[in-house]
């Protein structure tokens, strides 16, 4: 085993992986109940509303700061319709019920505007915007939909552009002979074929992640490697207790290693093959798959 195998498994097994494991869903608020038994959205004031019942949920911001986690409980409320389009933000309010000076609610918002979630005029205030104008690739929004009342919806629109994106990526970077990329990639699978064995499926969603990273960088093209983001997000919202493609199996590990083969003989067509071939073993991308006849 390589010098960075050992390295990354050591560190994926001493660090906390942030990642959503096993029973881990219901650390955001909207999975406390199905989206059809959520009462409608009443005003802020009065000690049941839905901004004070979110300001108790403090022990599921993953340990953010003040300012993170402000940002996470007001981002998924909007995300998930708790707070509609066109609501009024009122910044003291928010301070109020969620126990936060005048700085981080300012702070928090301007985050949230920059993702399109809120729109801040003078003399109008701060509002919700509605879901046409959100940043629908920011990693965050993603995340917030994927486990939201949205999260079918997210996971079949990630997997439609996975579809679109990674082949060609591979195809690319077949063209392309970076050696050292990929000796990283082969290192990834030798990485994620190790953690299999031992049943680590942090470190294996760990390799998994960094090999379609690096898949993508190889490609050559800076365009497509600005959407590499959308990647990791799909793999880290891919629902299970590992982020992958797939549960670790000898298909998803065989899949991976053939995309390294092809890349280093340079074949492209058979590295787009390959990688088609790796996304359809996750059942997101099975129901987009374009049907043969429709393939041209």
């Amino acid at each position: 085993m390589s010098t960075l195998a050992h390295t990354m498994m050591t560190a994926a097994r001493s660090a906390d992986s942030g990642l959503a494991g096993a029973g881990e869903l219901d650390r955001y608020p909207y999975t406390e109940a199905p989206a059809g038994e959520r009462a409608a959205p009443r005003p802020w004031g009065g000690s049941d509303s839905e901004l004070g019942r979110a300001s108790r949920r403090g022990a599921a911001s993953r340990g953010r700061g003040l300012h993170g986690q402000l940002v996470q409980q007001l981002g998924q409320m909007i995300v998930s319709g708790d707070l509609g389009a066109d609501r009024p933000l009122v910044p003291e309010e928010i301070g109020q019920r969620f126990e936060v000076s005048r700085t981080v609610v300012r702070e928090s918002l301007r985050v949230l505007e920059a993702k399109g979630l809120v729109s801040a005029r003078p003399n109008v205030g701060t509002r919700v915007r509605p879901v046409s104008d959100w940043n629908l690739l920011d990693p965050d929004i993603i995340e917030w939909r994927a486990f939201g009342p949205q999260r079918d919806d997210q996971r079949r629109e990630l997997a439609e552009l996975r579809w679109t994106i990674e082949p060609l990526a591979a195809r690319l970077a077949a063209g392309h002979g970076r050696e050292d990329l990929q000796q990283r990639l082969a290192d990834m699978v030798e990485i994620m074929g190790h953690a299999m064995g031992q049943g680590d499926a942090i470190t294996f969603s760990r390799a998994d992640a960094e090999f379609h990273a690096l898949l993508i960088q190889a490609a050559g093209n800076r365009m497509l490697e600005h959407l590499s983001g959308i990647v990791s997000a799909a793999l880290h919202v891919s629902g299970g207790p590992v982020t992958g493609c797939d549960r670790p199996g000898d298909a998803s590990l065989g899949h991976h290693a053939r995309i390294v083969d092809a890349l280093a003989s340079g074949d492209s067509a058979g590295a787009e093959t390959a990688m088609r071939q790796l996304l359809v073993v996750h059942p997101d991308v099975e129901r987009v798959v374009p049907a043969p006849r429709e393939q041209h």
